[in-house]
C-alpha cells in the first residue's frame, strides 16, 4: 500500500487520524469499493475538471454517484468540462493514475463537494494507489473541507 505523499503530510499536519485499508488491485473507485467491501457510498471520488477560462477545479462525490456537469456549471456560473486524462496525470505525479486522493487543498486546487458525502459516519478516501483506501471519520472529514463549496450536483449511477 502506497499513501501519496502530499496527502499524508497534509493529513499529519492537520492532525487527522486516519487508517489504511488495503483492497484488491481495480481501476476506479466503484470497484475499489466493491473490491474493499465497502458501500460506494461512503467512497469519495474525485473528478477534474476545467471551465471556460482554463480554471481547474476538483469535483468530489460517491463512487456510486455520477456528476452532472450542466447542473454544477449552472450553479456556479462556470462552463465546466472534464479536463484530459494526460493532464490529470501530471497534475497528481506522486499517485498512481487515476487515483487521485479527493481533497482539494492537498493539491492547492478550488474543489466542491457533494453534499451526499456527509451522510456518512465513515469515509473512504482513494489514497493515491489502486490497492488502499484512507478512512477517516466524518468529523475529520468535514473538518478538511470545511473552507470548500458544498453543492448537489451529482446522481446515482444505476448498476
Amino acid at each position: 500500500m502506497t499513501i501519496s505523499t502530499r496527502l499524508n503530510t497534509y493529513l499529519n499536519d492537520n492532525k487527522v487520524e486516519y487508517n489504511l485499508v488495503a483492497h484488491p488491485h481495480s481501476f476506479n473507485s466503484l470497484s475499489s469499493a466493491i473490491a474493499a467491501h465497502i458501500s460506494p457510498a461512503q467512497v469519495a471520488k474525485a473528478v477534474i475538471l476545467e471551465d471556460h477560462e482554463g480554471r481547474k477545479m476538483m469535483a468530489v462525490l460517491p463512487a456510486d454517484h455520477k456528476i452532472n456537469l450542466g447542473a454544477l456549471s449552472e450553479k456556479l456560473n462556470r462552463d465546466f468540462h472534464l479536463i484530459k486524462e494526460q493532464a490529470v496525470y501530471k497534475m497528481f505525479n506522486d499517485c498512481e493514475n487515476g487515483a487521485i486522493p479527493p481533497i482539494g487543498d492537498v493539491y492547492n486546487m478550488d474543489a466542491v463537494y457533494d453534499d451526499l458525502l456527509v451522510e456518512s459516519k465513515d469515509l473512504y478516501l482513494e489514497a493515491g494507489d489502486h490497492s488502499s483506501f484512507i478512512h477517516i471519520e466524518r468529523k475529520d472529514f468535514v473538518k478538511l473541507i470545511k473552507d470548500a463549496k458544498h453543492l448537489r450536483f451529482s446522481h446515482l449511477t444505476i448498476h
